[in-house]
């Protein structure tokens, strides 16, 4: 197999290699410990090839987080379409993203003690995941920073229940329940 790193017509799937292999290198050793010239030697790249995608160790990062983000909402709208109580389509949508994350052995690295950090960061300065978030879990009513601000305090109770999980799935919807719908109820009156 050809490692043509410079065309054109591959950038893409270059791009996507290189998050592949950031992935695995992340899910083995931690967000945290893994450098740009461990992806480059995994994604079988140089660094300078490598740097020529990615910026820096932060871009590799945001990258990956925001192709997974993408990736874990289009399973969440499709776990979720058709409730209409606005209460259970937010405990239904936030529970669906948690347990997507936690199956996912590439995903849950990033919440492993010493790593919530960087997700978190990532989480809260991205617009990105803050569009991806009001879009799924607020309601439409609101304006752009009412649903800005609801989206990022969603996302962080995502992080969370990640980082510091409940004691399990009926705890957590409790809380959620108890403590979550209760704002989002009062978002749409």
């Amino acid at each position: 197999m050809s490692r043509d790193w410079l065309s054109d017509d591959r950038a893409d799937l270059a791009a996507e290699r290189i998050l592949d292999a950031a992935a695995d290198l992340f899910a083995e050793r931690g967000v945290t410990a893994v450098g740009m010239g461990d992806i480059a030697k995994a994604a079988g790249c140089s660094r300078a090839t490598l740097y020529r995608y990615f910026e820096n160790r932060q871009a590799v990062r945001l990258a990956f987080v925001h192709r997974e983000t993408r990736r874990i909402s289009a399973r969440v709208v499709d776990q979720v379409r058709g409730i209409d109580d606005p209460g259970e389509r937010i405990i239904a949508a936030m529970l669906g993203a948690v347990h997507q994350v936690r199956a996912e052995p590439l995903l849950i690295a990033w919440f492993r003690p010493g790593e919530a950090g960087a997700a978190g960061r990532i989480s809260q300065d991205s617009e990105v995941i803050e569009s991806i978030a009001a879009n799924l879990f607020t309601p439409t009513g609101l304006t752009d920073p009412e649903r800005s601000r609801l989206a990022r305090w969603l996302t962080r109770i995502i992080v969370s229940l990640l980082s510091a999980p409940g004691r399990d799935d009926d705890d957590e919807r409790t809380m959620l329940e108890d403590f979550v719908v209760p704002i989002i109820t009062r978002a749409f009156a």
